[in-house]
Order: C-alpha cells, then sequence, then structure tokens
C-alpha cells in the first residue's frame, strides 16, 4: 500500500486557545508517528480564528521535538509572503537541528485575505515570480559556489527536499518542469484534479532530487467505529465549509446532527463538491474508497486531512485508517 501522511492547521477549537492548539497539534502528531504515517505537514494560514498555524517553521520545529521517526514539513510555506533567503535560513535551521526529517511544500497562494495580505507587507505581484522564486530558493540549499555573494547560513548545502503544492494546472507544469515532487490539494478543490496529474505526468523532467514524478494527492479522512459516527463527525468539516463561504469563519466547531435543517441547498452542493475527495465511515468503508480513490489516480503518496473536532475520536481516526491501510506502526 502507498504511503500516507498528514496535515494539520494547529486547529483552534471553539472553546478552547492557541496553547491548547498546540498541544493537540503534538499529539496528534505523536499520534501519527507511532501509527506509521510518512509525513506530518503543517500549513501557513493567516488572520483565520481557527487556524494558529500562521509562524509554521516555528510550529513544525516544536513539533519535530516531541516526535521520533515522522517526517515533518510544510504544506506549505507561501512563498510569495517571504525572501526565499529567510525561509532558507528557516528550514536549513531545522534541517541542522532534524536531520532527514524535514520537507518544504511551497505554494503561491497569499493564505489569507487581501488586507492581512498587505499588512504582510505582500507585493500583490509577488506571485506572478513564484516561478523564480522557487529556483532562487532551491539555489540556496545547494552546496556554495565560489565567490557566491548570498548565502544561505544555515541552509547551505543541506538540500531540503521541495514539493510544489497547487490546486490548479499551474503547479502541475512548474513541479514538471523543474523536477520536483508535486502535492494537489483534491482535499478542497478537486476540480482540476485529473488535468493537474495529467501536466505533471506528461510534461516531468528529471531533476537532481527526482528522476522521475511524485504525486502526492490531498483526500479527507474520517473512520470511526460506525458509519453513522464518522458521518457525525464530518459535519464538522461542512460546517467549517459553509462558514467560510458565508464570510463568517471562526474556530473550529463541534459536529451537529441534522446538519441538513442547518444549511441551505446550495451550500450543501457547493460543500458536496470540494469535498467530494473523501472518505468517510467504517475503517472498511474508508478502505474501499480510498482504494477507489488510488486506482482511479494512481497517485504515489496520500496526504490526509482529518478536521475532527474531538481530539480523541481524531487519534482513533488515525489509528483506525492506519490499522485498515496495514501501516507499520512504530517499534
Amino acid at each position: 500500500m502507498i504511503p500516507l501522511s498528514i496535515l494539520d492547521l494547529a486547529s483552534v477549537r471553539q472553546g478552547t486557545t492557541v496553547a491548547d492548539a498546540f498541544r493537540d497539534t503534538v499529539t496528534l502528531a505523536q499520534a501519527a508517528d507511532a501509527a506509521g504515517y510518512r509525513r506530518f505537514w503543517l500549513a501557513e494560514h493567516h488572520g483565520m480564528p481557527g487556524v494558529a498555524s500562521a509562524a509554521t517553521a516555528v510550529l513544525i520545529g516544536h513539533v519535530a521535538g516531541a516526535t521520533q521517526r515522522i517526517r515533518l514539513g510544510a504544506g506549505g510555506i507561501m512563498l510569495p509572503n517571504h525572501a526565499p533567503l529567510q525561509v532558507a535560513e528557516q528550514f536549513g535551521t531545522l534541517a541542522a537541528l532534524y536531520p532527514d526529517r524535514i520537507d518544504l511544500g511551497l505554494g503561491r497562494a497569499p493564505g489569507t485575505d487581501p488586507i492581512t495580505s498587505r499588512a504582510l507587507r505582500r507585493d500583490p505581484a509577488a506571485a506572478d515570480t513564484f516561478p523564480q522564486d522557487v529556483v532562487e530558493l532551491r539555489q540556496y540549499f545547494e552546496p556554495p559556489r565560489p565567490g557566491q555573494p548570498v548565502r544561505a547560513v544555515p541552509g547551505e548545502g543541506l538540500r531540503v527536499p521541495l514539493w510544489i503544492l497547487g490546486s490548479s494546472t499551474f503547479g502541475a507544469r512548474l513541479a514538471a518542469e523543474l523536477g520536483l515532487p508535486y502535492a494537489f490539494a483534491s482535499h478542497f478543490a478537486p476540480g482540476q484534479l485529473r488535468e493537474a496529474v495529467r501536466i505533471y505526468r506528461e510534461r516531468f523532467r528529471p531533476s537532481a532530487q527526482l528522476a522521475k514524478p511524485h504525486l502526492m494527492l490531498g483526500v479527507n479522512v474520517v473512520a470511526a467505529d460506525t458509519e453513522a459516527q464518522a458521518r457525525y463527525l464530518f459535519t464538522t468539516l461542512q460546517r467549517l465549509f459553509v462558514e467560510l463561504r458565508r464570510g463568517t469563519p471562526g474556530q473550529i466547531p463541534p459536529p451537529m446532527d441534522h446538519i441538513e435543517s442547518w444549511w441551505q441547498p446550495h451550500e450543501a452542493a457547493g460543500v458536496a463538491q470540494a469535498l467530494a475527495c473523501s472518505a468517510v465511515g467504517t475503517p472498511e468503508q474508508v478502505r474501499a474508497a480510498l482504494e477507489g480513490f488510488i486506482e482511479e489516480h494512481q497517485p504515489d503518496e496520500l496526504m490526509v486531512a482529518s478536521q475532527i473536532f474531538d481530539v480523541a475520536a481524531r487519534v482513533r481516526s488515525y489509528q483506525l485508517l492506519a490499522e485498515v491501510m496495514q501501516l507499520q506502526a512504530a517499534a
């Protein structure tokens, strides 16, 4: 079976604090580490009441220090928000502290709203130079050249693995051109999945980092002992999407009974479309759904997103998924 990895947002649940969210993230990463997942990635977002992973590199270091084996990384760093040299120094520091355990996924979206983007000093045209910024960043991780005027210390010579993240064909083309692994956000934006996968595979050029295409696809997973329980837990994510589209994002809400009476039919249809790449149910149902997804798209790896309100239920979902997909638990 292909490797499974986990995406986390350091979720701030209703009635809890940011400090609680960080403790929850450590608990979840430790459970993933013990269960045999390959990676645990955190994503950069800003100004969102329910997401505490804004200082992504800092939080990655904290979680890396609390785990043993699992790879830690960014899924991703929104590169136009930062100078490539600063990112190289941050992830060079992480790679020096935790050798062979750090990944660096890169995206070109702001990870926030336009007003907050301006507060970050983000240039509105910064996304246009994303390909050049990726190339510059990659160069900082190479051994220094004689007379090189700008160097990343730490960072140089560490060759931190880079990934391109995306939800459109733009990222697929760039990852293929640069010979980098590609992670597609099918867990919330599946519209261009098939076309992006086709482009990435057809146009891939081998590089020093990667000899052949390596594709990771995002999928939402909620596993529980019964289908009814899993469907109930899944309503947290469904509520999040509706609140986001209503323009009222907040902290992570608890699940709810009878969600059909809460949302409008057009909202339900929109959520169903956005979350089409989801596996929800008993372990056997989840396995069947994932096997079908894998058969259809042939990814090399899956990135699991599990926005479950109760931390114990989320750990249980991780464990059930690991067991049914026969991951190798840590000794």
